[in-house]
């Protein structure tokens, strides 16, 4: 497996195994999507083989599932803004599932724990019924993101040159309280989301001070809810460079009582699983973690760092 082994003890549970590549931690991947989501590859099975060789011990499939397009598109009586729009993510949601629970004892069997886990984008969208999707007893997982503002295209597709720019901040974290306050899920996902596009593709700066009041309160709500984030490393291998949230964000969550902390990956293909990972551990260690957890039926089981 490219290097030594480390035991760790969850918090209540049994000794597990955490791969380290020289003294690189990789505890878990509970962030990442195959060719099930829209703008993934992959499968299942090639995820599965490259998590073994990688040595993870933990892997959280989470499929996109939007909650503003979980129907079938004659629900909507509207038509795709782009390719990305696609419908039925009801679809997307049972294909994953049964994929992944078809998967998870011959997994078990080589050490590899697989969760089965979903990115519930925009749940503010229509709050009763993702409260009645992430009910579903077959998920160990479930992560909340906001990758559109309501009425508006994924910030992936904007045209950032005709944009009010502190006006769409604004907007992204008022709807991301409304999304703490209910609360109805596990880890929020990739906190500054929009800056992936705005710093990294269309090389905007984007100072966050004038939100800071925002995002503290986004912070209170899920502590107060007993909810956490996730701290995802894509940026690291994308143009912004940074993990989703910085160090700063995660010193400012654990100020404001947050203890839940996931990492993931957003890998979209099976080569990007846990890139960034041991990184990302270093950084939450930096911020004062000294554990985190991974989700199993929906009850965090945690890890020391």
């Amino acid at each position: 497996m490219g290097g030594n082994t480390k035991a760790f003890v969850p918090f209540g549970g049994e000794s597990l195994f955490c791969i380290q590549e020289g003294m690189r931690m990789l505890p878990m991947d509970c962030h990442t999507h195959t060719g099930i989501s829209p703008d993934g590859s992959g499968t299942v099975a090639g995820h599965v083989e490259q998590a073994k060789k990688l040595g993870l011990p933990v892997l959280a499939f989470t499929e996109h599932v939007e909650m503003n397009r979980y129907f079938p598109q004659a629900h909507y009586n509207t038509l795709p803004r782009n390719e990305w729009e696609i419908f039925d993510h009801a679809a997307v949601l049972e294909r994953s599932l049964e994929a992944v629970t078809a998967a998870k004892e011959q997994a078990a069997a080589a050490g590899l724990t697989l969760l089965c886990g979903m990115e519930m984008g925009q749940p503010n969208a229509d709050f009763g019924l993702s409260a009645a999707v992430g009910a579903d007893v077959r998920l160990d997982f479930i992560i909340a993101s906001l990758h559109e503002l309501l009425d508006r295209p994924d910030f992936f597709c904007l045209d950032y040159s005709q944009e009010n720019i502190p006006a769409l901040m604004e907007q992204y974290f008022d709807q991301l309280y409304d999304i703490c306050r209910w609360g109805k899920f596990d880890v929020l996902g990739h906190l500054t989301y929009p800056l992936r596009y705005i710093e990294g593709e269309a090389g905007i700066p984007v100072p966050l001070e004038p939100y800071l009041e925002q995002i503290r309160c986004c912070f209170r709500a899920l502590a107060e809810n007993g909810k956490g984030i996730e701290l995802n490393t894509s940026g690291y291998r994308q143009k912004y460079g940074k993990p989703f949230p910085t160090l700063e964000y995660l010193k400012l969550y654990r100020e404001q009582g947050g203890e839940v902390l996931t990492f993931g990956s957003d890998a979209h293909c099976a080569e990007d699983l846990a890139k960034g990972i041991a990184e990302g551990v270093e950084l939450a260690k930096a911020a004062g973690f000294t554990r985190a957890c991974y989700f199993v039926q929906r009850k965090p089981v945690y890890i020391t760092l």
